[in-house]
């Protein structure tokens, strides 16, 4: 499984709890699309996930600044990630962005917002923040892999409820 969170907005711990913690627990890959905010918060995460791969967002400090990139790419059951914290210019340039980096699905961050959105090139997913919601669900996104290929994603909040599920497969995505 790959489990999916960004905008811990935390100072001094990685503040999971309930289902999303034990989603980190449990994945194989953790991708955590910026904010983490201190340097011993991305500690925390590296202590609680198998394997995580995190990337800078715009309230990390140096630390943080000096051991993730700001974009990055990785592979899960077959398809090209590519995350960022935030592309200015909403869905257009975040669908450039995963284009350019030759991405299957985009994950970004920053809105604290969880958001699914299918574009005619690629999937763009926002975990939301399981942490400081500012107004929204507090949740995570999980993706897991399916027999046929394809990836069965949803967005999940900390209290465990999948709100929107989706299909990542060779036609890129279709909502389940």
């Amino acid at each position: 499984m790959l489990t999916v969170v960004s905008d811990t907005h935390s100072t001094n711990s990685h503040r999971l709890s309930g289902r999303t913690l034990q989603a980190v627990r449990d994945a194989d890959v953790v991708a955590h699309a910026g904010d983490f905010m201190r340097e011993s918060v991305l500690d925390d995460f590296e202590r609680e996930s198998a394997r995580l791969l995190g990337v800078t967002g715009n309230n990390d400090d140096a630390g943080i600044r000096d051991r993730l990139p700001e974009a990055r790419n990785f592979t899960f059951g077959g398809f090209t990630f590519a995350m960022t914290h935030r592309q200015r210019g909403g869905s257009t340039a975040l669908s450039l962005f995963g284009r350019q980096r030759g991405a299957d699905v985009v994950l970004f961050g920053h809105s604290h917002r969880p958001t699914y959105e299918r574009t005619p090139d690629l999937v763009l997913v926002n975990p939301g923040s399981h942490a400081q919601p500012r107004g929204y669900r507090a949740a995570h996104a999980e993706f897991e892999r399916r027999e046929d290929g394809g990836l069965d994603g949803r967005l999940v909040t900390v209290d465990g409820e999948v709100f929107e599920s989706f299909l990542v497969d060779a036609d890129r995505s279709r909502k389940v």
